[in-house]
């Protein structure tokens, strides 16, 4: 009898796993194709290869669903919606609308961003809108028009451009309008 490609045979126990076979991949972290398809856990619990671009419902403490843009990957030109979390460790050149961004020590956003809570390790250039809390990190760098709610810079971390506290259209400019800032 013929069984799908993709489909579990029947005399077959899932305990004892063949090197090579997806349940033997499975074990060790690493995703494969098959392992994806034949299994029927929740996609947060796949393993994702290293550099891939995926978007799945997270069960972290963000929840929803949740983009991320691998090392050494380069997403140009669009426009995210419906995502509740960004997770940028590649490059990102993007109009958005999410409720968190987290940007890596090597991840890079370029573009528009309107962000309940932003978490920045890598860098930001653009227009940034930020509606509840800002955290630059030592590594972070964030150029351009930055609106927040409330602003967190660790020592080391960079802020520079038309920062603006308050996300509404009568937000007053800070002290540091046009000038850039380095925490101490």
């Amino acid at each position: 009898m013929a069984t799908p490609f993709f489909g579990k045979r029947e005399n077959e126990t899932p305990t004892t796993a063949r090197p090579g076979s997806a349940n033997a991949y499975a074990s060790t972290g690493v995703s494969s194709t098959l392992n994806s398809a034949s299994q029927t856990a929740s996609p947060s619990s796949a393993a994702k290869p290293v550099g891939e671009a995926s978007t799945t419902a997270g069960s972290g403490k963000e929840g929803g669903s949740k983009l991320t843009v691998g090392p050494n990957i380069k997403l140009k030109g669009v426009e995210i919606t419906d995502c509740d979390t960004l997770v940028v460790e590649g490059f990102v050149e993007a109009t958005m609308d999410s409720r968190v961004i987290q940007i890596s020590e090597q991840g890079s956003f370029k573009g528009s961003a309107e962000i309940d809570v932003a978490e920045i390790r890598g860098e930001f250039d653009g227009n940034l809108t930020v509606r509840d809390k800002l955290v630059i990190y030592s590594t972070g760098k964030v150029t351009g028009t930055i609106r927040y709610g409330k602003l967190v810079v660790e020592e080391g971390g960079q802020i520079s451009g038309e920062i603006m506290f308050g996300t509404s259209g009568n937000a007053k400019p800070a002290s540091v309008n046009k000038l850039g800032l380095q925490a101490a």
